[in-house]
Parts: structure tokens; C-alpha cells; sequence
């Protein structure tokens, strides 16, 4: 495991404490899973950029025309 010396600015550094307290952990558990959150954004984000250059727009409009055009149920409805 490596050790990461990191400056913040007073109001996040509060800020960071009162988040771990909250969420009962440690700021340096607190912060690993921000950074960690974070990376899988990232990842996430490149992954669907990739497929999607893969991707063919008369395909998805293939697939879509097959969809029924109706009302969604009841408990599908936005509220």
C-alpha cells in the first residue's frame, strides 16, 4: 500500500471530516472511495465512448422500431 501526502483547503479538509463521521469511517477510508468512485467514472465514461464509436446509429434505429408505441404501466410512470 503507498502513502499520498495531499494538501486541501481548510473548508474541504472540515468538510471531509464531517462526510467520513457521517458515513462511519475514516477519512482515510472516506477519501479512498471518493478517488475510487471517481476512476470508475472515468473508466465507465471511456468504456461507453469506445462502444459507442463502435456502434451503428441504423442499427439502433432498427432495433428500436420494434419497440410498441404505448403507454408505459401504470407503476412505470414518472411521477
Amino acid at each position: 500500500m503507498a502513502t499520498l501526502s495531499i494538501r486541501f483547503p481548510d473548508s474541504v479538509h472540515d468538510a471531509v471530516k464531517i462526510a467520513a463521521r457521517n458515513d462511519d469511517t475514516s477519512i482515510n477510508q472516506f477519501v479512498t472511495s471518493a478517488v475510487i468512485e471517481k476512476l470508475t467514472a472515468l473508466d465507465t465514461e471511456q468504456y461507453i465512448e469506445k462502444r459507442g464509436a463502435n456502434g451503428s446509429l441504423k442499427k439502433f434505429q432498427a432495433v428500436l422500431s420494434k419497440v410498441p408505441d404505448t403507454e408505459p404501466r401504470k407503476e412505470d410512470m414518472m411521477q
